[in-house]
């Protein structure tokens, strides 16, 4: 439900940019840590246990086989989106936050000296 959500979210977002900038974008990547939502994307054949699943997140599927979007797998200690969901021990929201650029204010820095 969360993966549909942000394919609606991302597919949104490329057509703003594409009605800015007019040119076509490569199809957009989604790191999920949930490998039965990768699976299902990818695997078109309807299952007894996935007929539990309301038809309008099937449109996830949709956007896989149209090359809208492509869904990957990623670990859950590599996924970067902790950091803003989470409270994180010291080590682990330094390494979110050096993998996503976030850099030290040194103007803070200095004024606190």
């Amino acid at each position: 439900m969360v993966a549909s959500q942000v394919a609606c979210e991302a597919i949104w977002i490329q057509k703003i940019l594409v009605g800015l900038f007019g040119q076509m974008m490569d199809p957009i990547v989604i790191y999920s840590d949930n490998q039965s939502c990768v699976k299902l994307s990818e695997n078109l054949v309807f299952h007894d246990r996935s007929k539990h699943i309301d038809i309008c997140y099937h449109h996830l599927q949709d956007c896989v086989v149209k090359r809208i979007m492509m869904l990957h797998y990623i670990l859950t200690e590599e996924q970067d989106a902790d950091i803003l969901t989470k409270a994180l021990p010291k080590g682990k929201f330094e390494f979110h936050r050096d993998r996503i650029g976030v850099a030290d204010n040194h103007f803070l820095v200095e004024r606190e000296c």
